[in-house]
């Protein structure tokens, strides 16, 4: 495979396009058996010389191994960084199509822009809100409160199946306590 020189300066940090195209990459590697030029192109809808020229600049970077008419190769640091904005992007996709229910052309492209700008810990909560509200029953007005607790000491189904009962029994007892008129 051909060979990459890293640049050993200080680097700046990747740009959202970089990590748009080390994501298609990325996942043009997991569809096709070799990645080329043009499978870049067509994904990224730019043109052939546009993705020589971030190309060049990924493999001066050490993220991936190119060269001019030859297949593209993520480097091990390039593969990881794909792997991440590719995660980033199914959960929140997933978050603004499940939870949301934005129309998918939509959430994809916001999903997109914000893959790019929340801090880990943000990624993670969206991750921990789907996964307790998937879990846990989401009953009475406190709901919300649980989920910090969720977040805080993991799922519990326990605790999730005992507040599902209190709200029950609290929601019966409103229900029976409301005086129907005699007709």
């Amino acid at each position: 495979m051909a060979s990459h020189n890293i640049k050993n300066t200080a680097e700046k940090p990747l740009t959202s396009v970089m990590e748009d195209y080390l994501e298609a990459i990325y996942d043009l590697d997991k569809e096709k058996r070799v990645v080329r030029v043009k499978d870049i192109a067509k994904r990224m809808d730019v043109k052939m010389p546009t993705v020589s020229s971030m190309l060049k600049t990924l493999n001066g970077r050490g993220l991936v191994y190119y060269e001019k008419y030859e297949y593209v190769e993520l480097t091990k640091e390039g593969a990881a960084v794909g792997k991440e904005m590719r995660r980033r992007h199914e959960v929140l996709f997933k978050f603004l199509t499940e939870i949301l229910k934005i129309e998918f052309k939509t959430a994809d492209e916001e999903a997109c822009k914000m893959e790019h700008t929340l801090s880990s810990a943000t990624l993670d909560s969206f991750t921990d809100f789907m996964e307790f509200i998937q879990t846990c029953p989401r009953a009475g007005e406190s709901w919300l409160q649980y989920f910090e607790e969720y977040r805080t000491h993991g799922r519990r189904p326990e605790k999730c199946q005992a507040r599902s009962e209190t709200f029950s029994c609290e929601f019966k007892d409103q229900v029976d306590s409301i005086k129907v008129p005699n007709s």
